[in-house]
C-alpha cells in the first residue's frame, strides 16, 4: 500500500470522481445532467441507496443515493421491464457493482491500486454515514425519472 501525501491524495480523489462519472455514463443508458460537485462537510443520510467500500491506495465509500423508483426506472431502461421488491433490491446492488467495477478498472489503468467490496443496498430507513475525512457529492438529473446523488467519501 502506498502512503499518499495531500496533493497526491487530492489527485487520487479527483481521478476516482472522474472515473465514477465515466462509469455511470457508460453503464446507465440514460442521459443525465451532471450538477456541480460540492464538498460535503456533514453526515450523509441515505433512505435508499447502494454503498460500496473502496480499498487500496485510498480508503473510502462510493454511495449511489436515490429513491427506489429511480433505481426501478433505470432497471426498466436497461432490461425493458419494471423491477420491484427483491428484484429491485438485487438490481440496485448489481448496478452499484457495475459502476464501481468499471471505476476500479479505470483507476487501475491510471496506475492506482483499488479494490471494491460487494455492494450493500440500504432500503430500510435513514442510514447515516459520517466519520470521513473528505467527501465529494454530485447530483445527476435524469429528465424523465428524477435525481440521483453520487458521493465519494474518503476515510484515509
Amino acid at each position: 500500500m502506498v502512503i499518499i501525501v495531500t496533493s497526491e491524495k487530492n489527485r487520487v480523489v479527483k481521478e476516482l470522481y472522474n472515473e465514477t462519472l465515466k462509469s455511470i455514463q457508460a453503464v446507465i443508458p440514460l442521459e443525465a445532467e451532471i450538477g456541480k460537485a460540492k464538498v460535503l462537510q456533514e453526515s450523509l443520510t441515505i433512505p435508499f441507496g447502494v454503498l460500496i467500500e473502496v480499498t487500496g491506495d485510498v480508503q473510502g465509500t462510493l454511495v449511489l443515493k436515490a429513491n427506489d423508483g429511480l433505481f426501478g426506472s433505470i432497471g426498466e431502461a436497461m432490461f425493458g421491464m419494471p423491477l420491484e421488491g427483491e428484484m429491485l433490491h438485487s438490481f440496485s446492488g448489481e448496478l452499484g457493482n457495475m459502476i464501481a467495477g468499471s471505476m476500479s478498472t479505470g483507476i487501475y489503468e491510471k496506475g492506482l491500486e483499488t479494490d471494491i467490496t460487494s455492494p450493500l443496498v440500504t432500503s430500510d430507513g435513514d442510514k447515516v454515514l459520517e466519520n470521513f475525512q473528505q467527501a465529494i457529492q454530485v447530483e445527476l438529473t435524469y429528465e424523465t425519472i428524477g435525481k440521483m446523488e453520487i458521493a465519494l467519501l474518503i476515510h484515509t
